[in-house]
């Protein structure tokens, strides 16, 4: 008679945490680019426009997303910088770096948001159109792009929480090289002393050919 246990299978426990490593990296990248892309490309584009009067005249002005305010692009260069560096450090270096990959993300949307009200790149234009540094724009309206930064922040901060829950189970950079940045030496097995070619290879290569 065969006797069913229910003890697990080693390896179908180590299967749980190997599965969510793989899934939260792929979606750690995956928003993380995406947030990054999203938000180069919204400050980009037009975020506001207005109106100016110049000599009794009105003519439109505009002012793109890098206008407004630098911030939301720096910190998605941030955000991409620590993207990659949560592979190349471990530990609580790796805690740190993804808290940083966070707070870019949590800091670009605050920025972003900060934007869709913000009519101080067109004054500056309307006061130089005018030749009245008091002059102000009229009419001022926003994009949505704004908005479109705010939601790649969102995704910078989704990599960045997903890097702090997560990041325990992803894999680091290769370890082949020693911290003074020399590789590792090779180990090399002693030449065959009844194979000529191999004494002579050892021999070039500055070692032992006895293998003393």
């Amino acid at each position: 008679m065969e006797y069913v246990t229910a003890v697990p299978h080693p390896r179908s426990e180590a299967a749980g945490p190997d599965r969510s490593g793989r899934r939260s990296l792929a979606m750690a990248l995956l928003c993380g680019a995406l947030g990054v892309a999203v938000v180069l490309l919204a400050t980009r584009q037009q975020w506001a426009q207005g109106t100016a009067t110049v000599a009794g005249g009105a003519f439109p002005l505009t002012a793109k997303g890098s206008d407004v305010t630098g911030v939301p692009a720096a910190l998605a260069i941030v955000g991409l910088a620590a993207l990659v560096a949560v592979f190349a450090v471990r530990r609580a270096g790796r805690l740190a770096v993804a808290a940083l990959l966070a707070l870019s993300g949590a800091g670009t949307i605050a920025a972003s948001l900060l934007g869709t009200s913000d009519s101080s790149a067109l004054d500056e234009k309307a006061a130089k159109a005018s030749g009245d540094t008091s002059a102000a724009v009229d009419s001022l309206t926003h994009t949505a792009w704004p908005y479109a930064a705010a939601a790649g922040g969102l995704l910078i901060l989704l990599a960045g929480l997903l890097a702090l829950r997560y990041g325990r189970l992803w894999p680091a950079m290769s370890g082949r090289y020693e911290r003074s940045g020399a590789p590792r030496p090779r180990r090399t097995a002693a030449a065959d002393p009844d194979r000529p070619e191999e004494l002579w290879k050892a021999l070039d290569r500055g070692e032992d050919p006895t293998g003393a």
